[in-house]
């Protein structure tokens, strides 16, 4: 071989090596910083390219869970609402209980006029109260017992003199709390503040009576002293009584649900960050050893690669 191939070979065999050497750390680099990356964010994967399938596992059960978060939030908002309800009608009832006992005692014979007088003026607030009751509100300013009118008012009074009547309608709209279940968010004002069917002026004829014009008579009965309207009433009182916890009960009822349906849509999160966590996020113990490994490696090349970087291949000839 002549000096000019002798050189020309030098040449390309220590451009090859520092080649070779440059590639090589470069790779353990990269592996090095993906490892850093993956150990900074705690995940497993950081695109979908890194493992297509993985991440379409991922996404889905990520989709899964963000809908059923969406189930329990609703279940927040209706539990919240039920418990105004519940307390409402808690309030409503008392004040009925109540209604009654000065009914019957305004119906005892050794009462005076001005007696009577006294307890109608009792009964007139208790009506009243029971009225701003029915009108309640949810914490979002909705109307409770107004149907689906709920920026309304439930009861009204129609015009002077006459008694408040119920303005909101009989929809019940529902609210999705699972894949195949929903709920009503919403009751009806007559569902609890119930109207009777009150014997009308000929024999077998009746008359639909709103809940407030029983109450109402009820007060005029007790004032003018009117036996046989108090009797009435005290009758009357029971069936709205009555009314009222069936509509009490109900709501205890769609709780139960609640509470059960909130039950079973938290052990599905749970299990459902369970199976995430595992497909998903990054074994640290693992990814540690492995980053150790991959920095001795570079610690390895880098070394290799300055000595590389020294030497011609006069050095290996000599």
């Amino acid at each position: 071989m002549n000096d000019a191939e002798q050189d020309r070979f030098m040449k390309i065999s220590t451009q090859l090596l520092f080649n070779r050497a440059a590639d090589q750390m470069s790779i353990v680099q990269n592996k090095l910083a993906d490892s850093q990356a993956h150990l900074a964010q705690g995940k497993q994967i950081l695109k979908p390219s890194d493992a297509p399938d993985q991440a379409a596992v991922i996404q889905r059960l990520k989709s899964v869970m963000s809908r059923q978060e969406s189930f329990l939030s609703s279940m927040v908002t209706l539990r919240s609402r039920l418990e105004n309800e519940d307390t409402t009608l808690k309030s409503a009832s008392d004040l009925l209980i109540r209604a009654k006992e000065v009914a019957v005692h305004a119906a005892n014979d050794t009462l005076s006029p001005v007696n009577r007088k006294a307890l109608a003026k009792e009964m007139q607030a208790v009506r009243d109260q029971l009225l701003s009751l029915a009108n309640s509100k949810d914490n979002n300013g909705n109307f409770l017992f107004a149907g689906s009118r709920s920026k309304e008012p439930a009861f009204k009074i129609p015009a002077p003199g006459e008694s408040p009547v119920y303005q909101g309608d009989q929809t019940k709209m529902t609210v999705m709390v699972g894949e195949q279940r929903s709920i009503p968010t919403n009751r009806s004002g007559t569902d609890a503040f119930i109207s009777l069917n009150r014997p009308g002026s000929t024999e077998g004829s009746v008359t639909g009576v709103s809940f407030f014009k029983v109450m109402d008579d009820l007060v005029s009965g007790i004032n003018n002293s009117d036996d046989a309207a108090m009797q009435r009433g005290i009758g009357e009182m029971t069936d709205l009584l009555n009314g009222m916890s069936l509509a009490h009960a109900d709501i205890g009822t769609d709780m139960n649900v609640v509470d059960q349906q909130t039950s079973v849509i938290e052990d599905t999160i749970l299990n459902i960050k369970t199976n995430l966590s595992t497909v998903e996020d990054l074994d640290y113990a693992d990814a540690i050893t492995k980053m150790n490994q991959q920095l001795l490696s570079l610690e390895a090349a880098q070394s290799s690669f300055s000595k590389i970087a020294q030497l011609t291949l006069f050095n290996y000839l000599k």
